[in-house]
């Protein structure tokens, strides 16, 4: 069997998510009792958030490729950054992996081709929402992403680091965020949502809401990695 590898921490909480999800997700297809190789490497978020909000991002690329290479000595045949953010650099440091890297933008794209969707909103960090990596990857199979505006940006990047990474869930912010979903409907006539943050899974678990489907990022990396497990 091969073993998988995860740069985590980053958040804590969605790290915990992806680790219980892939043992579930592998015993859905593998009912012999048996459980999935995992390798956790578990960083530190404070560090990451201070590189990408200073835009060191060379500085914070070099890091998450010493990260990986610790995956890759300690036996990871191939692995995946649990978090969206990180692929601000994804395409250098699966340059310079000694590993194969799952990449989360692609696999979420591949999953929204398969829905059909054509015209998706994005939540995540501000630095998610404002970076190229989810547009350009998506505008190569003629998919459009919409963000929400500035003001709804600023709300949804502070509940973000505020809240969600504290694991902190609060009504009253589940609520704020599905009228930001109901008002990108409206206006932008958004056909799916893109859940661009491991954590908003933990805050937005009902799947879809006003008849727009979310996708849950979290759970598309997990099923593309048990996948690359089995092979």
């Amino acid at each position: 069997m091969k073993t998988v590898g995860i740069i985590g921490g980053i958040g804590p909480e969605s790290t915990i998510e992806y680790y219980r999800l892939i043992i579930d997700s592998y015993r859905e297809r593998i009912q012999d009792g048996s459980y999935p190789a995992i390798i956790i490497n578990s960083i530190d978020l404070k560090k990451m958030i201070g590189l990408v909000e200073s835009n060191r991002l060379a500085e914070m690329a070099e890091n998450l490729v010493n990260e990986v290479e610790k995956l890759a000595r300690a036996g990871a045949d191939f692995g995946l950054l649990a978090s969206n953010t990180p692929h601000i650099v994804f395409d250098e440091i699966s340059r310079r992996s000694p590993i194969p890297l799952l990449s989360i933008v692609e696999a979420t794209c591949e999953d929204a081709l398969r829905l059909g969707l054509k015209k998706l909103g994005l939540f995540g960090t501000r630095f998610t929402m404002r970076a190229r990596f989810y547009p350009e990857i998506f505008s190569r199979e003629g998919m459009t992403i919409i963000l929400p505006d500035e003001g709804e940006q600023a709300y949804i990047h502070d509940k973000y680091m505020t809240e969600l990474l504290a694991n902190i869930f609060l009504p009253e912010t589940r609520e704020r965020l599905l009228e930001i979903v109901e008002r990108m409907k409206e206006r932008e006539g958004i056909e799916g949502l893109i859940l661009g943050g491991t954590e908003l899974p933990l805050i937005l678990r009902d799947g879809e809401a006003s008849g727009i489907p979310f996708l849950d990022t979290t759970r598309i990396h997990v099923k593309a990695v048990v996948t690359q497990l089995l092979q």
